[in-house]
């Protein structure tokens, strides 16, 4: 028999979730939490929700377990081109303005972001489709999601009539097959499927921007009706991370109902008819931030006294006070310890850190030149704040100028690798990768990239061959600590992505 979760509990379990998952449950929406734990307890084999409830509640969240509390604490409710105002302005506005903007790199990036099962991200690659030849262009549309079961259906790319309802009639032509008896199934044609990859994501937890989960140097972030389920904090932070994942320019894309200028403080709100898309304009940004400083008020001075009130005989009984002369010289004062200044390498981290990337960037040049040396980390994050930005060829040549200086240094043919992926040369990124691995087979980051690039190109014994390496060095190491090149994730969240990864491909 099931318990019911009481009141008390329902809260606490409410708050962790908040804060391992981002989910907002208020107490509007505890029956709904109650329902979902009621379902997850028993996937973790509970016959109890409460026992269950308090069972999660006594330690930390495994990857594994979010996943498993993801597939029934968040809803996959969305169909082809839902809210069409939106699909509207980009067809007629944003994507000719980036085409455009684009026409000499001949390179377009789109995130969907919250995908649940996919319907958005192909809407997206359907609408590309239909307004350039893909041939001429290298085009990154990214769908991620917390819900490894959603992503699943997503990569299948079958749909059921009711994806379809709203959708425009010219759809199904041309971009599906049907897939079931009397067409009530369909199947996404292989041209469109492959315009699209799927990567699970939590975007309160995770890290991004970076060049590991391709999340950098954005053209479009689409993610709507996701932020609305988060906490306030949770959402604002979030919002930040998407300003930064952004290239200057670009444009993220919410539901009106989370439309927030206050939430998307950062972002120049522009105005099209049904819908407001918030860009990322990096100069009035600052401007913005910039007369928001505190400005100390105008003091006025104090009026001169009346001397002239003042009589003179008065004046002449003043007692007249005489100073002795100061010394030529004041001793010395008492020498106090100067701290130290903050390093070069400091100071950018802490721009990096707030998505000041070009700002990094006109810190570092200078050290990095050809005559001036550099160092592994300071040359690093040069090549990471250039792919922030989309300077992908300015940051290869920067891992280039690395790999020339030092020839046995892994970390700089791994960056190399990691730039080419973002830029669709997945031959040329395989190689770098395996010149990292041979200078250290060791770094644990050089054996997930290869296993991510096998992944990518269908062939998944041999990912799962590279996975379990990475796993093998990663589990010698304290659960804690930060795994070089893995920008910020520490060994114990990392060894959960990759068996998250192994389990959702033996599947």
């Amino acid at each position: 028999m099931k318990h019911r979760i009481p009141d008390m509990l329902l809260s606490r379990f409410g708050t962790f979730v908040a804060e391992n998952m981002g989910l907002h449950f208020p107490k509007a929406r505890w029956d709904d939490l109650g329902r979902g734990m009621e379902r997850a307890a028993g996937e973790f084999g509970f016959d109890d929700p409460v026992a269950c409830a308090e069972w999660l509640l006594a330690a930390p969240l495994s990857a594994a377990q979010i996943e498993i509390l993801a597939s029934h604490l968040t809803i996959g409710e969305t169909y082809f081109f839902r809210e069409p105002r939106s699909f509207e302005a980009l067809e007629k506005q944003i994507l000719p303005e980036l085409i455009r903007a684009r026409r000499d790199v001949r390179r377009l990036r789109i995130w969907s972001a919250g995908c649940c099962t996919g319907e958005e991200p192909y809407s997206i690659a359907i609408l590309l489709s239909r307004m350039i030849d893909l041939e001429d262009w290298q085009v990154t549309i990214l769908g991620t999601d917390i819900n490894s079961g959603f992503l699943r259906k997503a990569a299948e790319g079958v749909y059921g009539r009711w994806s379809f309802r709203n959708a425009p009639d010219w759809i199904e032509k041309g971009n599906f097959t049907g897939a079931g008896a009397g067409a009530s199934c369909f199947s996404i044609l292989p041209r469109i499927r492959k315009m699209v990859e799927f990567a699970y994501l939590n975007l309160s937890e995770d890290e991004y921007p970076a060049l590991e989960n391709n999340t950098s140097a954005m053209d479009v972030i689409f993610c709507r009706n996701v932020l609305m389920y988060f906490t306030p904090e949770q959402a604002w932070r979030v919002a930040q991370r998407f300003f930064r994942s952004l290239a200057d320019g670009g444009i993220l894309i919410v539901s009106p109902t989370e439309a927030s200028q206050t939430l998307l403080a950062d972002f120049t709100p522009a105005y099209l008819p049904g819908v407001i898309l918030f860009k990322k304009d990096l100069r009035k940004s600052l401007e913005k931030k910039v007369s928001e400083c505190v400005v100390p008020p105008v003091v006025s001075p104090m009026p001169a006294p009346d001397i002239a009130a003042v009589p003179v005989a008065r004046a002449e009984q003043l007692p007249v006070r005489h100073f002795e002369r100061l010394p030529e010289r004041l001793p010395e004062p008492e020498t106090f310890e100067k701290l130290p200044e903050p390093s070069l390498y400091e100071e950018a981290r802490t721009l990096y850190a707030e998505g000041l990337y070009a700002e990094v960037i006109e810190r570092l040049e200078p050290v990095c030149a050809p005559d001036a040396g550099g160092d592994e980390k300071v040359l690093g994050m040069l090549v990471r704040a250039c792919a922030n930005l989309g300077a992908f060829d300015q940051a290869l040549g920067w891992c280039e100028k690395g790999m020339g200086g030092d020839r046995l240094n892994p970390t700089y043919p791994y960056l190399h690798a990691m730039v080419l992926q973002e830029q669709g040369k997945m031959a040329e990124a395989g190689a770098s990768l395996r010149r990292a691995r041979y200078l250290d087979p060791d770094l644990a980051m050089g054996h997930v990239g290869l296993g991510h690039l096998r992944l990518r190109q269908g062939e998944f014994d041999k990912a799962k061959r590279q996975f379990e390496t990475a796993l093998k060095l990663l589990k010698g190491r304290d659960s804690e600590e930060m795994v070089p090149e893995a920008e910020g994730l520490t060994a114990g969240r990392l060894v959960e992505m990759i068996t998250s990864t192994i389990r959702e491909g033996s599947k």
